[in-house]
């Protein structure tokens, strides 16, 4: 046989025993080119390198290819070097990370995403009966709720409250059995988005019972007695829930909470039994002013062991009555001057029995397991849906009054410099509704996801603090002054409730995100890290090796996906589709390459390089959005209204994703190790660049001019009738506007003509008119739209003498028809 012969043999056999034995050739494919590479000496008359190269080759074909002699030679010392480098987890950091499941996440992290499940996905849709409760109960609520009254007065009717409750508004989520709605996470997330479009106050005070709670936790732990007891009221609105949590020195830390509870002997209604005695102080706590029953998280303590365990049992969840003695009615906070019910709770020396535990004696100490396992939950239905409503309010608005409102003679959306926020609107609605309505479809699908729900409420509510800061800009003084016109005041004012609740946006991504997404989603290192705590060295061989060859894999797939700017992966969907769709795949094979320098660069470090964990959270959630923004355009049908958010959506998303690598890879500490991660994941740099000039104009004319995509991107939300200041107003101006168009058009006409003089606009009608320009019928159409432009771009104005004590605008008035506006 000669040397080439052999060779290649030897190739073979390499490879054949990856195969059997390994599960990710990639050291075979290393130890194949070895023995070419010896066969190409050998050849050239060089024996001994053949020799040499070739046994190398060999050698390490069978020693990493045959897992027990690897393990026995190799597992031991493995494990003497990577234990001292994985990071150590708490009790907390091990209860959420066993919380929830991965979803989406995990397909965006393997650097090969399984694109065709992910756009087959369907979220369930809403039934006949969700879809009579939104055009129902849902409007009625949105028309019997003025929200400058709720303003002025600190809280809703009485009348609203009446129709709360008896429309079991607060029982979404409970199962009919017990009284509820039993409302899919679909319709949840439909009637807040509703409802926060109309008014702050009503959305929260219907989110907050159906979010993490009593209700929810009670669902899932409550004995069949607490169910049957709670359940009902709570449904019924006959018990109002709070959820006290939050204390002043313990926020984002809810482990380090000091609120505590002592296992002791006591008198209960007349009979000594065991129970708690309980002490706390929170606050941020929603409808804590108003809550009949108070589901209250505190760290349980039992010195005498009646419960036969260990002296610190843990954070626990129980329910208190308000009226239990030592229970203190707490005072109310003004959170931005937004009127909903939010405070404070205290109790000292509550006594209640172990029964109120939630899930009875058994659940002690298991309260930041339910917690984390509830969390995701919710988190991924109430602020990603009252983010989405406010923000398709604000597009509305700014859309039609971009349209109305002129200056210099033309509607102010024409102006290229109005149009890129109007674009920014527009394209981030788009993608926002399309992560809300596949987050809550994941949650239908049995899911709990618990790295998304982080995504999708620090994002959408970050995404309604543009469009909600962008639509002021547009806007400008209409914006500023407060009263029944203003749309957008409301809003305003609350985007930084949504920001800080549920999570802090600034901890969610520079902390969860990634921490719990790194290690969750990861194919590898979860079982590496339990491997070397469970001193198990041939499970961490096994775990470690794939894990290189997941790198091996990711480093060659990045490389050449880089290079040909992701045209060699093999994507689904139309073209518009698989343009993304092949950056994404680039992305995700870079991300987990990207991940993996971090990891092995940092080790146990990473947790405190914030900036670092801050950007690879912004290109996982950026590669989200890209990826609900497809599913959604593949989802409706690819419709030609939509695609130019859909291009705007999409770059703007992939130029983020690219942007966040960048950043990872400029500013990892061992600039060795970033050269050769610079060169994989850029090797022609950084080429994506953010939505064109092209594409902004595009996309902001999808906003104005009464274009079909603006109704599709606000279908969500309550539009009011046309006698209604604000909104209203809007509408019917824009109506009015576009249908005299052509009349106007006329006119322009005239007075370029010379037909006519150049005037107000007021008195050009009445000008046009005099000369038999308009009949009398298009006089009378011609006037009252700009009547109509001329309401809608006024804003209120109070009694200088009652104000504030009587802040309410006198009734408007009309102008005359040659008054300048």
């Amino acid at each position: 046989m000669t040397p080439l012969a052999t060779s290649l043999a030897a190739a073979a056999v390499v490879l054949l025993l990856a195969l059997a034995h390994a599960g990710r050739p990639y050291w075979a494919w290393i130890a194949a080119a070895g023995c070419a590479l010896g066969a190409w000496w050998a050849e050239s008359g060089d024996s001994t390198a053949w020799r040499v190269t070739a046994g190398v080759a060999l050698g390490a074909a069978l020693l990493f290819g045959l897992r027990p002699l690897r393990a026995a030679l190799l597992g031991r010392p493995l494990l003497a070097v990577l234990s001292p480098i994985f990071p150590r987890m708490s009790d907390t950091e091990r209860v959420a990370l066993d919380a929830g499941t991965v979803w989406w996440d995990r397909e965006l992290f393997s650097g090969r995403p399984a694109w065709r499940a992910m756009l087959a996905f369907r979220p369930r849709p809403l039934d006949e009966r969700e879809r009579a409760f939104l055009a129902g109960p849902c409007r009625e609520l949105c028309r019997l709720v003025d929200d400058e009254e709720v303003r002025r007065t600190g809280d809703l009717p009485p009348a609203v409250w009446d129709f709360i409750r008896r429309e079991r508004f607060m029982g979404m989520i409970i199962p009919e059995s017990y009284g509820g709605l039993g409302f899919s996470a679909a319709a949840n997330s439909a009637v807040v988005a509703l409802l926060s479009s109309r008014s702050v106050a009503a959305s929260v005070t219907v989110m907050v019972p159906n979010s993490l709670g009593p209700a929810e936790l009670l669902l899932h732990y409550g004995t069949d007695e607490q169910k049957s007891h709670w359940l009902p009221r709570l449904a019924r609105g006959e018990e109002v829930p709070c959820f006290a949590l939050t204390e002043p020195h313990a926020g984002s830390d809810a482990g380090g909470m000091l609120s505590r509870g002592v296992v002791c002997r006591g008198s209960w209604q007349g009979r000594e039994v065991t129970g708690m005695r309980l002490s706390w102080n929170k606050r941020y706590i929603t409808l804590a002013p108003v809550a009949t029953v108070i589901g209250l998280a505190f760290r349980l303590f039992d010195p005498e062991r009646l419960l036969g365990g260990n002296e610190d049992l843990g954070i626990t969840c129980a329910l208190i009555p308000r009226d239990t003695p030592g229970v203190i009615a707490g005072a109310r906070h003004d959170p931005l001057g937004i009127p909903f019910m939010n405070g404070t709770t205290e109790g000292h020396e509550v006594f209640v029995p172990l029964e109120f535990i939630i899930g009875g004696r058994a659940m002690a100490g298991q309260g930041w397991r339910m917690l984390m396992e509830c969390l995701s939950a919710g988190r991924s239905i109430s602020l990603p849906a009252n983010s989405t409503g406010g923000a398709q309010l604000a597009a509305r608005a700014v859309g039609a009054y971009a349209t109305v409102r002129e200056q210099f003679n033309l509607p102010i959306g024409r102006f290229e410099g109005v149009q890129a926020p109007l674009a920014r609107i527009a394209g981030t609605v788009y993608w926002l509704n399309a992560l809300r309505t596949v987050t809550a479809g994941a949650v239908d699908a049995g899911e709990k996801p618990s790295v998304i729900s982080a995504v999708a409420k620090c994002w959408s509510t970050e995404a309604m603090r543009r469009v909600v800061n962008d639509a002021m800009d547009v806007v400008g003084g209409a914006g500023i002054c407060r009263g029944p016109r203003n749309v957008l005041a409301a809003a305003y004012q609350a985007t930084p409730i949504g920001i800080t609740v549920e999570g802090a946006n600034i901890l969610t991504r520079s902390m969860i995100v990634f921490g719990q997404g790194a290690i969750r989603c990861h194919p590898w290192a979860l079982q590496e890290m339990e491997a070397a705590a469970r001193k198990d060295h041939v499970a961490l061989d096994r775990a470690f090796f794939a894990h290189v060859g997941f790198v091996f894999t990711n480093g060659v797939r990045s490389f050449l996906l880089a290079l040909s700017g992701g045209r060699l992966a093999s994507v689904p969907g139309g073209a518009d589709s698989r343009r993304v769709l092949r950056q994404l795949t680039r992305w995700s094979a870079s991300y987990a390459l990207t991940a993996d320098f971090a990891m092995g660069t940092l080790g146990g470090t990473l947790k405190r390089k914030e900036h670092v964990t801050g950007r690879m959270a912004d290109a996982l959630a950026w590669m989200y959005v890209a990826a609900a923004a497809v599913h959604r355009f593949e989802a409706d049908g690819r419709p030609e209204r939509d695609r130019a958010l859909f291009r705007w959506a999409t770059d703007e998303a992939l130029w983020h994703v690219q942007e966040a690598l960048r950043g990872v890879v400029d500013n990892l500490p061992l600039r060795p190790a970033a050269w050769k991660l610079r060169a994989l994941v850029f090797p022609l740099g950084a080429r994506l660049r953010p939505p064109t000039d092209r594409a902004v104009a595009a996309a902001a004319r999808c906003l104005v001019d009464g274009h079909e995509a603006r109704e599709a991107l606000t279908r969500d939300i309550h539009v009011p009738s046309h006698d209604e200041r604000g909104l209203g107003a809007l509408e019917r101006a824009l109506s009015l506007t576009l249908s005299t168009a052509p009349l106007r058009k006329k006119l322009r006409e005239a007075v370029a003509a010379r037909k006519l003089p150049r005037l107000d606009e007021g008195a050009l009608i009445e000008a046009a008119r005099a000369q038999g320009l308009v009949t009398s019928a298009e006089h009378a159409e011609l006037l009252e739209a700009w009547r109509a432009r001329d309401a809608a771009v006024q804003v209120d104005a109070f009694d200088a003498r009652t104000f504030p004590t009587d802040p309410t605008p006198p009734p408007a008035r009309g102008r005359p028809a040659t008054a300048r506006g």
